[in-house]
Order: C-alpha cells, then sequence, then structure tokens
C-alpha cells in the first residue's frame, strides 16, 4: 500500500479490533478507507481523537445541514489551498448536492455559485475566520443571525471551519494526498 502521507509512519499493525471495525465500515459505505484515516492510524489514540471530531462536527447534531457543513470544508479549504481536503470535500460537495458544477465553483471561488443567502452569508463569515479571525465582531455574527442562524449554529460554523483550518495545515506539514477514487467520484 502506498503511503498517504510522505512521512514515515506506518499504520499499527495489526489494527485494533474496534479500528479495523471501523476501517471496514468505511470500505464498505464507500469503497475504500480515506488516507486521512489511514494517516492518522500510526496512532490510534489520535486516530479516535480526529474521528470523535470529525463525526460530531460533520455527522452530529445540528442546525447546519451536513452539505453546509461540507460547503464550509471546501471555502475553508480553498482559501488555505489544501489539495487533499478540496478533492475529498469537493467529492462530498457535488454527492450531496448532486450538482458536479457547484462541487467546482466552490473549490474555485463560493462566490460564482449560486447560493441563497444564508449559505452565502455562513460562507462568508468561514472565510473571514479563516483569513481574518481577529477581525470577527458581533456584526458579523449579527449578519449570521439576521438571515436565521441560531445561536448554537453560530458555534457549530466556527467549529467546523477551525476544525478544517487545524486539518488543512496537517495535510500541507504531511503531503497528505486524497484517494484518487475521489477525483472522479459524482462527476
Amino acid at each position: 500500500m502506498k503511503q498517504p502521507t510522505a512521512l514515515d509512519l506506518p499504520m499499527v499493525d495489526p489494527l485494533p479490533e474496534p479500528t479495523q471495525k471501523y476501517f471496514d465500515i468505511c470500505e464498505d459505505k464507500l469503497g475504500m478507507i480515506p488516507n486521512v484515516l489511514q494517516a492518522y492510524a500510526f496512532d490510534i489514540d489520535k486516530l479516535n481523537a480526529f474521528t470523535g471530531l470529525y463525526n460530531d462536527l460533520m455527522l452530529g447534531d445540528s442546525g447546519i445541514t451536513k452539505l453546509e457543513r461540507e460547503l464550509i470544508a471546501v471555502v475553508v479549504s480553498s482559501i488555505n489551498k489544501c489539495f487533499y481536503c478540496l478533492v475529498a470535500h469537493g467529492a462530498a460537495v457535488r454527492e450531496l448536492s448532486g450538482d458536479p458544477m457547484l462541487g467546482e465553483m466552490m473549490v474555485m471561488n463560493y462566490r460564482s455559485a449560486n447560493l441563497d443567502p444564508r449559505q452565502k452569508a455562513m460562507l462568508d463569515f468561514a472565510a473571514k475566520l479563516t483569513e481574518r479571525s481577529d477581525t470577527i465582531e458581533e456584526t458579523d455574527r449579527q449578519a449570521l443571525r439576521d438571515v436565521g442562524f441560531s445561536d448554537r449554529d453560530i458555534w457549530d460554523i466556527g467549529s467546523v471551519a477551525a476544525f478544517f483550518n487545524m486539518t488543512n495545515r496537517v495535510a500541507s506539514a504531511s503531503d497528505m494526498r486524497p484517494n484518487e477514487d475521489y477525483h472522479s467520484a459524482h462527476r
């Protein structure tokens, strides 16, 4: 198996039973084990921390839809030029939206996409948080409230954006490469 990063950090072998079960579920549902999971599998505690937070932020209860969370991931990753996340989460946007063009627009420039005012405000906030977090003010949060987001939603938007800012940097630091299957998925 090809290393998912430029770092020599092989997966624990054999994987603990719960980790192997998780990887088997990924293989069954996705047809692959995402390279990000394989990359973290050199340290099962780190893998569990990563998947726990990812699953909570991206799949847990929220007023932000799964598609909206993926849109945030792509906007943040586009600003950060994170190859791994642009490819993987661009595929998720294509899948969840059923619109391959939207996935491409989000990768290149979300402002060119046909977004509703709620989505645009959400992504403007995520972009500002990524580019100039120190300039976030009450007016930025109020702009989100004005289009229908609750304070809990604002927390979730900020948390998803912050998570991808962190993971983008880990992916860049390690030269993490996306699974090839993502490139052609849902086009």
